[in-house]
C-alpha cells in the first residue's frame, strides 16, 4: 500500500498534545470524599458507565487517526513489468606518460581525464568496463567488470611513474584488444586517450587497430592537449622540474585508428571539451533497454473515512445516551 499524499500523516502528531491534555484533565478533576471505610463500596458491582468512561475519548482519537489516513489517500497498485537490458563492453586505454601532467587542463591532463572518465563509468551501470594504462609499457589496471565502485577506486590510484615513461600507443591499444577479444557481447568499444605520438613499444598503432577490427571492436580515439605550448611539473633526479610540453601530436594516426575500426576521433583542448566528448560517446553507445510496464492504482480512502465517521457517531451516542450528565 502506498499513499498519494503522505504529508497528511503528520496530522497524527496532533494526538500527542490531545492525549496529554486528556490525562492532565483527568488528574485535576479527581474528586475526594471522606468516609470511614471503603470496604462496602468495593463490594458494589461496577456499572456499565464505569467501563465506558474513557470510550468516547478513545473513539475520538481513533477518528482523528482514521481521518489522517483517509486524507493521505491510501492506494493499492497491481503492477507488472518486463525488462530486458543488454550492456556493452568498454575498455578504457589511458595514457599516463609525463606529458599528461601538462597544466593546460585543470589541474592536469591526467587528473582531468580520470575525473571525466569516472563520471562516464558511473553513468553506465549495465556495462562491463575495464582500464588499461600505458606509457613506455602497458598493463591492465582493471579487467572488464560490472563492479564500478572497484573500478573507480583503481582509477583514483592511477598516477604518473607507475611504469616507465614514454608513449606506447600501439602497445596500450593491443593490450586493451587482448582483454576484449574473448568477450561474447555484441558491442565492444575501446576509448583510447592520449596526448602524444607513438615512440615506444614493439606494436605499431595501426597494426593494433587492424587487430581490433578483426575482433569487431570499435575504437574512439581522444587526443588531449591545447594548441600551443604548456608546462608540466615532472619528477626528475634533481627533484620536481617544470618542462615545456608541445600541444601538437600525431593526430593523423589517431584518426586512422578510429576510421579503421569504425569509431571516431575527437580532439579535447580543455576540461569542458573533454567532458562533451565523453557525453557524445555516451549517447552513441547507449545500452539497449526495453521496458513494458502496466500499473493500476485503486483508491482506498473511503473505508478509512467511513470508519472515522462511525467512530464519531458512536462517540455521540455513548456520550448522549449512556454517559449523559446534568449541567447546572
Amino acid at each position: 500500500m502506498t499513499f498519494a499524499s503522505p504529508a497528511y500523516l503528520l496530522l497524527l502528531l496532533l494526538l500527542i498534545p490531545v492525549i496529554g491534555w486528556y490525562i492532565w484533565r483527568l488528574h485535576n478533576q479527581d474528586a475526594s470524599l471522606q468516609i470511614s471505610s471503603v470496604s462496602t463500596l468495593r463490594q458494589q458491582p461496577k456499572t456499565t458507565r464505569i467501563y465506558l468512561l474513557h470510550v468516547p475519548f478513545v473513539l475520538r482519537v481513533a477518528a482523528i487517526t482514521l481521518l489522517a489516513f483517509a486524507l493521505a489517500r491510501p492506494q493499492l497498485s497491481n503492477r507488472w513489468s518486463s525488462e530486458s537490458t543488454e550492456g556493452i563492453d568498454i575498455m578504457m586505454a589511458l595514457d599516463i606518460s609525463g606529458t599528461m601532467l601538462a597544466e593546460d587542463f585543470k589541474p592536469t591532463r591526467l587528473e582531468a581525464a580520470k575525473a571525466v572518465a569516472t563520471d562516464f563509468v558511473m553513468a553506465r551501470p549495465n556495462d562491463q568496463i575495464g582500464l588499461v594504462v600505458f606509457a613506455g609499457e602497458s598493463f591492465t589496471q582493471c579487467p572488464l567488470t560490472t563492479d564500478h565502485a572497484v573500478l573507480v577506486n583503481l582509477f583514483k590510484s592511477v598516477k604518473f611513474g607507475m611504469i616507465e615513461d614514454g608513449t606506447a600507443i600501439g602497445l596500450g591499444l593491443a593490450n586493451a584488444v587482448n582483454r576484449m577479444k574473448d568477450s561474447q557481447t555484441k558491442s565492444k568499444v575501446i576509448i583510447l586517450l592520449t596526448d602524444g605520438s607513438n615512440n615506444r613499444g614493439d606494436i605499431d598503432p595501426l597494426t593494433a587497430a587492424e587487430i581490433a577490427r578483426t575482433f569487431d571492436i570499435r575504437v574512439y580515439a581522444i587526443g588531449v592537449g591545447s594548441h600551443g605550448q604548456s608546462r608540466a611539473l615532472i619528477q626528475t633526479p634533481m627533484g620536481p622540474q617544470y618542462a615545456t610540453v608541445d600541444g601538437e601530436f600525431d593526430e593523423e594516426t589517431l584518426r586512422r585508428i578510429a576510421s579503421t575500426t569504425g569509431g571516431e576521433y575527437f580532439r579535447a583542448t580543455d576540461n569542458n571539451s573533454l567532458k562533451r566528448i565523453y557525453e557524445q560517446i555516451d549517447q552513441m553507445e547507449k545500452t539497449k533497454l526495453r521496458v513494458r510496464e502496466f500499473s493500476k492504482r485503486s483508491e482506498y480512502f473511503m473505508p478509512f473515512l467511513l470508519a472515522a465517521l462511525g467512530c464519531l457517531l458512536l462517540d455521540i451516542i455513548i456520550r448522549c445516551l449512556v454517559l449523559r450528565t446534568l449541567s447546572n
